[in-house]
């Protein structure tokens, strides 16, 4: 694992833009964030960490501390199975984050979430990130593409697959479906779009300035052009996306 965290993004030119805010964000949501910013004008450096955190994600804190700078900066992170950690750490810095356990409740909202996992427990959450990334942050990552016989020791107790789908294409389907056949399980797709994660995030720069008042704010944008324990997509525990 790389001992320092990727390069920052500003969505404004220059990382070191004046008046610009910095987030600190994870890997699998950096891309969503760069075009919602874009799109809204929003004067935001973006500084993603490895997605691959979330199968280490005692070591989130860690990377988003040597990340953090002087600038005002807001954390586009959901708990994701830190257990507390990362509110300690947001507290201790006085930096706001996400709200919800997982990326999947800012995408879907946490009551519908809670929804799906009190209508069948063994749900396997997908987004369009891990479709896109499966066979490497799960597969490379849990040792499957050269150990498939263990396949049974992480997966067997699933009962579906649901995809939280942002900006669902022809391709996108086709691989979310090759996914559910590798689970030999049904495919459900929900679509999100990244309205959820544009009014989080609005809410977070709007509590430390960055922004102006929502009154201004765009409508929820349905799709993108391009962009505790629950049972969850990338993690052996449950719920770790």
């Amino acid at each position: 694992m790389s001992s320092s965290p990727t390069a920052p993004t500003s969505t404004t030119g220059s990382s070191t833009s004046s008046g610009s805010v910095e987030v600190i964000a994870c890997g699998a949501l950096a891309a969503h964030i760069r075009e919602i910013a874009a799109r809204r004008g929003w004067p935001l450096v973006v500084r993603p960490l490895p997605a691959r955190l979330h199968n280490r994600p005692e070591k989130i804190t860690q990377y988003a501390e040597r990340a953090r700078s002087s600038a005002p900066t807001v954390l586009a992170y959901a708990d994701c199975g830190t257990y507390g950690k990362l509110d300690e750490f947001c507290t201790a810095n006085d930096i706001p984050r996400l709200p919800g356990l997982h990326c999947y409740d800012v995408f879907a909202g946490q009551e519908r979430i809670a929804a799906l996992f009190d209508e069948e427990p063994g749900t396997y959450l997908l987004t369009d990130y891990l479709v896109r990334t499966f066979d490497k942050t799960v597969l490379a990552s849990l040792g499957l593409d050269k150990h498939p016989d263990l396949w049974p020791d992480y997966f067997a107790h699933y009962k579906r697959v649901v995809w939280l789908a942002q900006a669902p294409t022809p391709s996108l389907e086709a691989e979310a479906q090759r996914i559910a056949n590798l689970f030999a399980l049904p495919l459900t797709t929900i679509p999100t779009g990244v309205g959820g994660l544009e009014s989080a995030l609005a809410t977070l720069l709007e509590g430390i300035g960055g922004v102006a008042h929502t009154a201004n704010r765009s409508a929820p944008v349905a799709h993108t052009a391009n962009p505790a324990d629950r049972v969850g997509a990338t993690g052996v525990e449950a719920g770790h996306q």
